[in-house]
């Protein structure tokens, strides 16, 4: 152990306090030792740092910091050195804010398009949001702090997801919903891990020995730190044997004490708490060296800059009719819709950014040499109709040559800790549109959100232009992509279907009261709609740009593929071409294609570049559940390169070697797997792939409630006072959002409605204990007065006990 010394100077209780946060946001310090606490924040797209008494879900302010573009946003670019840059940035503003661990980027799959977090994750590929986050890690950690990349793993829903239990087959598991993680512990070098706040197959994934030792400590040989999500600790001890060093944030010394008596009793040795300790001090000691030399402010104006070009190269053109756009010399535009007025440039929840600037479109068309001959919102941001706000609209869009009309979700109907209830824009967006095509059909449309929405509307725009949620100067990088001083050149990271029903997960999605059945196994996104033959609306890797490009001369070989693009149009642009993959092999289930490599290249107009995009270790692979390992199949592999997954410009087939390994399946026991069509996949057939009975998914009403039961589920308790309490916040979430206060309203659904009972005890900084949580709970299950008696009893004991230390 690299810190052994210091360690055999620690009392026992010291290195327990390590294992729990001294606060809400910084570690444990022994100043006799010389270690220090460590300053975490959120911060996947800006820092979010505030003070140390603050709470997490966002009622207060952060320091003002860059809101740069989410991650969703961020992958559109397709540009891992914009990715790195990105990231070094974000380490500059920690260090100028004295932050050692940045809580990001998340790496979780977009399994399915109303997880209300999907704007913080980058991809629905695991290649793709791999390598994305392994530049962004590379870029924070070499100014010397840490990056957390989270959430580990299979979190990819809101809603119960502090108790839900995913289940997931190992195949799945591996290239799909873990191929990013490895990704960014083996190139990105991560130094820290979050884990989710779910249980995975049965086990809390802190406590998950399967991913937490086998595959992250053992197969990718991680020497980091796991931290927890926030109150996402369930048995403490369970997750120190797993090796999740850090839990979050403090219990006021509660869990420190589980800690000490396990090893007192032998629960565990002690050579377990000390090797956690070492891999700990190694995060506290190497992330606050950026602290010990010379620093400068960071310059706002120049991040601010840093952060319009990021959102420029992200911005996806996805119709351009008639070549709308780009807006030609002269032409008067009408400015309609709320979000032109006021920006919406990032998610909410957790990773709320406070912007050092913020551009409004409004303010930006003086620069952007676009001819504005007015501005009128439309439509209510919140979705309650106005026929008046719609008239006025109309009435200036009749004047105008080009009508942009700035449409999207609101902020409270992206965050997290919720789901969306639906793919669709609000419809007072669609009325409002509906009745400016009477008036002036050349419309632009300019969509603001974080994730993939319906679009049955499309037909009545000749132009539409998606800036997904491009952080604080966006509005000024979508004017600079419709003047044409920008070509754009970002494509979409995730499909975007023609209706919800069309995505593989939407009949398993989110789950029923206890599980979230993962039954489409590998099919999500377009693995799913390429193999079962099923039209969208807009395909994986999909975007225009002011020109155009030429595929040609297609060479492969053992070690990659070679090819010349060329810029047939008339102005300078960038194309991001794609390589994938498909096995002709029948004897494994596989998706017909599959992201296997990008690269993003500049082209000046009429010039040819030679392309060459490597093979790497995760091309061919595929993980066999009989022997537990990545094998190789042996086969004709098609390799294709394009300009999107349904836009394959150039083909060819190479002969692979194989490992040889056993064929996992029975073909005729997995039909739905083999053929792709996995929307409706019976309890057996799952049952056969994921090797087990598929657990009970429903709440047992019978039982009294306990630890992990839900806050939501005193609707069924036995205490009357519970079932009261119950429907008061129930009430309470229904009146909020009728007068109007939806982000009060969510907070209740985040931080309280889903909340598991330890939740109390774990996210209160010890102003609720477990043995005070025996008390709530025995109220809960219907003995009021003993339980009030309990809680009063050990809420006495606990001021006791901190008055003798004090």
């Amino acid at each position: 152990m690299k810190y052994k010394e210091i360690i055999a100077q620690m009392t026992l209780e010291e290195k327990a306090s390590l294992m729990s946060g001294k606060d809400f946001w910084q570690t444990q310090d022994i100043e006799r030792l010389g270690i220090q606490s460590i300053f975490l924040a959120d911060g996947p797209h800006g820092i979010r740092k505030q003070a140390v008494a603050a709470d997490k879900l966002g009622l207060n302010e952060g320091v003002p910091a860059t809101c740069y573009p989410t991650a969703a946003t961020v992958a559109n670019s397709w540009n891992v050195e914009l990715g790195e840059t990105v990231g070094e940035y974000l380490g500059e503003e920690a260090i100028a804010q004295k932050v050692s661990v940045l809580l990001g980027p998340g790496v979780n799959m977009k399994r399915n398009p109303l997880c209300g977090r999907n704007f913080e994750y980058f991809s629905e590929d695991p290649y793709l949001a791999g390598k994305m986050a392994a530049a962004y890690i590379r870029g924070i950690q070499s100014q010397g702090i840490s990056a957390c990349v989270k959430h580990f793993a299979v979190n990819n829903q809101e809603k119960r997801r502090m108790s839900i239990d995913a289940i997931v087959d190992e195949r799945t598991l591996r290239e799909i919903y873990l191929t990013a993680f490895e990704i960014a512990v083996k190139e990105g070098k991560t130094k820290a891990i979050m884990s989710s706040y779910n249980k995975l197959n049965g086990t809390y994934t802190n406590e998950n020995l399967h991913i937490m030792q086998d595959i992250l400590r053992g197969e990718w040989g991680y020497k980091g730190v796991v931290i927890t999500d926030w109150g996402g600790s369930n048995d403490r001890v369970a997750g120190l044997l797993a090796g999740n060093e850090l839990e979050m944030p403090t219990t006021a010394g509660e869990t420190d004490r589980e800690i000490v008596q396990a090893i007192r009793s032998g629960k565990i040795p002690e050579e377990v708490l000390d090797e956690n300790v070492n891999r700990l001090l190694e995060l506290i000691f190497t992330s606050g060296e950026a602290f010990r030399r010379p620093h400068l402010e960071f310059n706002v104006e120049y991040h601010h800059r840093m952060s319009q070009k990021v959102a420029e190269e992200s911005i996806v053109l996805l119709k351009n009719e008639g070549n709308i756009l780009p807006l030609k010399f002269g032409k008067k535009v009408a400015v309609i819709g709320d979000f032109a007025e006021n920006a919406r440039f990032q998610g909410a929840g957790s990773s709320i950014v406070n912007p050092t600037i913020l551009d409004h479109t409004l303010d930006c068309f003086e620069q952007s040499g676009i001819v504005s001959i007015g501005y009128e919102p439309g439509f209510e941001r919140y979705g309650k109709k106005d026929r008046k706000k719609i008239e006025k609209a109309c009435a200036l869009a009749a004047q105008a040559d080009v009508v942009l009309l700035y449409i999207g979700l609101d902020e409270v109907t992206e965050a997290d800790g919720l789901d969306r209830q639906s793919m669709g824009i609000p419809e007072n967006q669609i009325e409002l549109l509906d009745a400016l095509h009477q008036v002036n059909p050349n419309i632009v449309a300019i969509l603001s959100c974080g994730s993939a929405v319906e679009m049955p509307w499309i037909g009545k725009v000749k132009g539409l232009l998606h800036g997904y949620l491009g952080g604080q100067a966006g509005a000024r990088a979508i004017l600079r992509v419709l003047s044409g001083d920008v070509n754009p050149s970002g494509k979409l990271a995730e499909t975007y279907p023609l209706r919800y029903e069309d995505t593989p997960s939407s009949r398993y999605f989110p789950g029923n009261e206890t599980t979230a059945e993962y039954r489409e196994a590998v099919y999500i996104g377009y693995r799913y709609y390429d193999t079962a033959d099923v039209d969208v609306l807009f395909p994986f890797g999909y975007g225009l740009s002011y020109t155009t490009f030429e595929y040609s001369d297609l060479q492969v070989d053992k070690a990659g593929v070679t090819f010349k693009l060329t810029n047939t149009g008339a102005v300078a642009g960038m194309e991001v071409a794609q390589l994938y993959i498909g096995c002709s092999s029948g004897e494994i289930f596989r998706p017909r294609k599959e992201l296997k490599g990008f690269v993003k290249v500049f082209i000046n107009a009429g010039e040819s570049k030679t392309v060459y995009i490597p093979f790497d270790d995760k091309t061919f692979r595929y993980f066999n559940v009989k022997t537990n390992g990545w094998e190789i199949e042996e086969a004709d592999y098609t390799i294709m390169v394009g300009a999107s997954s349904a836009d394959i410009r150039l083909t060819d087939t190479l002969f692979v070697a194989g490992t040889a390994a056993p064929a996992p399946y029975d073909k005729a026991k997995l039909p739905s797997y083999y053929s792709g069509r996995i929307t409706d996949v019976g309890t057996a057939e799952f049952e056969n792939l994921i090797g087990r009975k598929v657990p009970v998914s429903t709440w047992d009403r019978s039982k009294p409630l306990g630890y992990n039961d839900t806050i939501e589920q005193c609707q069924y308790a036995q205490g009357a006072f519970a079932r009261l309490a119950y429907h008061a916040i129930v009430f309470a979430y229904w009146f909020l959002r009728k007068i109007g206060k939806r982000s009060t309203a969510n907070l209740i659904m985040m931080s309280v409605y889903h909340m598991p009972f330890r939740g109390i005890a774990r996210m209160t900084g010890g102003v609720v204990n477990m043995p005070m949580l025996d008390g709530i709970l025995l109220i809960v299950n219907g003995h009021f007065f003993k339980g009030l008696a309990h809680y009063l009893r050990e809420r006495k004991r606990k001021l006791k006990r901190r008055k003798t230390k004090s």
